[in-house]
């Protein structure tokens, strides 16, 4: 069974920086793509960023210039750095993978931005 492994996550003040790892284990024939999402108390679950695996990445407007996301295809690992970070990024960050028959997600590491 496909295990998707999330790390990095804690607390930082508003303006520091955290580094979000997702490591996909278990039988996996091709990843297409990989990817960040989040979700506050409330709230929907929403995009963050996403790489496929040929490199291409998409940003959601409110994270785009102060994220980076970055894949290494041969390990099925998927990262996410996340700079000058604000209140409002705290949520609980997830991990997707999205493979041909459908996709998985992490369990989840909570980041949270305060001062």
């Amino acid at each position: 069974q496909v295990q998707l492994v999330e790390s990095g996550g804690g607390l930082v003040q508003p303006g520091g920086s955290l580094r979000l790892s997702c490591a996909a284990s278990g039988f996996i024939s091709s990843i297409n793509a990989m990817g960040w999402y989040r979700q506050a108390p409330g709230k929907q679950r929403e995009l963050v960023a996403t790489i496929t695996s040929g490199g291409t990445t998409n940003y959601a407007d409110s994270v785009k210039g102060r994220f980076t996301i970055s894949r290494d295809n041969a390990k099925n690992t998927v990262l996410l750095q996340m700079n000058s970070l604000k209140p409002e990024d705290t949520a609980v960050y997830y991990c997707r993978c999205l493979v041909a028959r459908g996709g998985y997600w992490g369990q989840g590491t909570q980041v949270t931005v305060s001062s």
